[in-house]
C-alpha cells in the first residue's frame, strides 16, 4: 500500500511540477513571441524530474556520509561547490538567515 501512496505522490508531483514549468514556459514564450508545444514542456519537465532525482541522491548521501539523516545547508553548498554563480547566491541566501549565519561562516 505504501508503494502506491508513494507513485500517486510522486504522481502528483510531477503534475504540479509540469504545470510551473508550463507556466514559466508560457510567460517566456509570450516575452519573445514564440509558442511551445505540449511535447517541449514535457520533455522539459521530464528532464528537470530527472534532475531533481539525482540531486536529492547526491543531497542524501552528503548527509548519510556525514552520519546524518538529515540534509543541511551545507550539503547543499557542496553539491554546488562546482558552480561559483550558485554557490555565491546560495551564500547570500544563507548569510540572511539569522539561525545560519554562524554556521555558514564557520564553514568558509
Amino acid at each position: 500500500m505504501a508503494g502506491e501512496e508513494d507513485e500517486a505522490l510522486e504522481e502528483r508531483l510531477k503534475a504540479a511540477l509540469w504545470l510551473s514549468v508550463g507556466k514559466i514556459v508560457d510567460e517566456e514564450m509570450l516575452k519573445l513571441g514564440l509558442n511551445a508545444t505540449p511535447q517541449f514542456i514535457g520533455a522539459l519537465t521530464e528532464m528537470l524530474w530527472a534532475q531533481i532525482e539525482n540531486v536529492s541522491e547526491d543531497l542524501q548521501s552528503f548527509a548519510k556520509h556525514a552520519g546524518r539523516h538529515t540534509i543541511s545547508a551545507e550539503d547543499v553548498l557542496l553539491l554546488a561547490r562546482r558552480n561559483d554563480g550558485l554557490e555565491t547566491i546560495l551564500r547570500k541566501c544563507l548569510d540572511q538567515q539569522p539561525s545560519s549565519k554562524s554556521k555558514v561562516a564557520k564553514k568558509r
